[in-house]
């Protein structure tokens, strides 16, 4: 039991505190939260638009669509399609050696690259859960915004769109918590994140249990931190209603 408990002791210290290698942690932390919170921004600006889009065409009446609704509807289509049905660390490989071929594999162009794959891939998530808070809300809300004066782009931005984003702000909370735990995978490319660090304080000190131990329990407190920050955010929309 003594001699598990040095090898322990002696685990933290290599992992840790020899050659300051609590930085690769400290760096790593920076870079996974950095590239979570630039791929959900883009994300959700790529799932509203293709939300909207897509309630566009679903809710008018097939003589009224026009020829670019119906484009722009099938281009979200393939979108979705794509990014739903192909693994997110297929997407990630493609986009560094395709799109990224012949960039230098400096830290901002991993960066650039992590962001792209994940918030083009978060987007389609975010678009069918955004679709179905939209359709949600009832139609008379529409007419309502119509009768008022506003046309339809109007009216999804100040009526639909924010009620919307209240029913369904719960699966845009798995959706954050599902991304950043994803974003692990960054290791394939070199980025050097939570995960990467952890590995390069493996081959450096030969010391497995710590350094993964360590960057699990990191995962599941920053997931911790953010389920509360959700669950805050829930209670304050509930009471708005309430009054």
């Amino acid at each position: 039991m003594e001699g598990q408990w040095e090898s322990f002791k002696n685990g933290i210290y290599q992992t840790f505190i020899l050659k300051d290698n609590y930085m690769y942690f400290v760096k790593g932390v920076k870079v996974t939260l950095m590239v979570t919170v630039l791929a959900l921004i883009l994300g959700v600006i790529l799932g509203v638009i293709t939300a909207v889009v897509r309630s566009a065409h679903d809710q008018q009446p097939a003589n009224k669509r026009s020829f670019l609704l119906k484009v722009m509807n099938g281009a979200c289509k393939v979108y979705l399609t794509v990014i739903r049905g192909t693994p997110m660390m297929v997407q990630l490989l493609i986009m560094w050696f395709v799109i990224f071929a012949g960039q230098r594999a400096t830290d901002g162009n991993l960066i650039r690259c992590a962001v792209i794959s994940f918030g083009i891939n978060s987007g389609a998530y975010v678009a069918e859960i955004v679709r179905s808070g939209i359709m949600s809300i009832d139609k008379g809300q529409m007419e309502a915004g119509r009768s008022l004066g506003l046309d339809y782009a109007s009216t999804m931005r100040f009526i639909i769109v924010p009620q919307a984003f209240k029913n369904v702000l719960p699966a845009l909370g798995n959706e954050l918590i599902t991304l950043l735990k994803e974003t692990s995978i960054v290791t394939v490319i070199g980025l050097r994140d939570l995960t990467k660090g952890a590995m390069i304080v493996n081959a450096n000190t030969y010391q497995a249990f710590v350094p993964f131990l360590a960057i699990a329990a990191i995962y599941l407190l920053m997931v911790m931190a953010l389920s509360w920050l959700l669950g805050k955010m829930e209670r304050r929309l509930r009471q708005s209603d309430i009054r």
